[in-house]
């Protein structure tokens, strides 16, 4: 059974979302704040999604984002009563997942956690570090990456993007995520460098990187994994 943690001070969405989830047969696990919702996430084993809100106390939604990012990659969706392009841009360079407005359909809300679990479950990631997304295997030990069998030669920085990206189908990284974990936070070049290492590993991956390397306009890149 899959583990939702909802993070929210407001008790009346909160209860509201944990209600609608456990009808469908999940877990849930409460936290008032953002403190609170850091603490849970480290605290109670196999957490598979966090659901947070944006303006809380102690610590805002982005804060939290920020955090667990340093340590996991489990889908994550933030809530927010604003429905401002800073505030949906900011989030996704936070590390979310998914962008939801209140007032909201719960019902929505449990469909778009499915999505996302289900494109979490879609890579196949093995303690040898290994991840394979339909016929494309990364292989961490051995630094290659086979496309039905095939060899495909990568630069450093265009296999650290491609592991990066397959670690976790369906997000979405900013440039800004990219740069700081591939070229490190002392980088002081061009961002659009990402952009042409984007470009090359495409056409490198051929029909695979045309179908799933997909391009999140002002906002950054991720892998789209099919049939969801």
């Amino acid at each position: 059974m899959n583990k939702i943690l909802v993070a929210d001070d407001e008790t009346l969405i909160r209860r509201l979302v944990c209600d609608f989830l456990k009808k469908s047969g999940y877990e849930t696990v409460e936290a008032v704040d953002g403190r609170d919702a850091i603490e849970k996430f480290n605290t109670v084993k196999g957490i598979n999604l966090l659901v947070c809100d944006i303006m809380m106390p102690e610590f805002d939604g982005w804060e939290v984002c920020k955090k667990i990012r340093e340590t996991s990659t489990i889908p994550i969706i933030v809530l927010t009563a604003r429905s401002q392009e800073f505030d949906e841009l900011l989030s996704f360079e936070s590390g979310a997942d998914d962008f939801v407005t209140k007032p909201f359909s719960p019902t929505i809300l449990v469909k778009r956690i499915e999505t996302l679990l289900k494109r979490a479950g879609k890579s196949e990631p093995h303690v040898d570090g290994v991840i394979t997304i339909e016929g494309l295997t990364l292989s961490v030990p051995s630094h290659s990456v086979t496309l039905e069998g095939r060899n495909v030669e990568l630069t450093i920085k265009e296999f650290s993007i491609l592991e990066k990206l397959m670690s976790n189908p369906g997000r979405i990284y900013s440039r800004d995520n990219l740069l700081d974990s591939v070229w490190g936070l002392d980088f002081t070049g061009d961002a659009r460098t990402v952009d042409s290492h984007i470009t090359r590993l495409r056409t490198k991956l051929g029909v695979w990187g045309e179908e799933h390397l997909k391009t999140v306009y002002g906002v950054g890149y991720k892998i789209e994994v099919n049939n969801l």
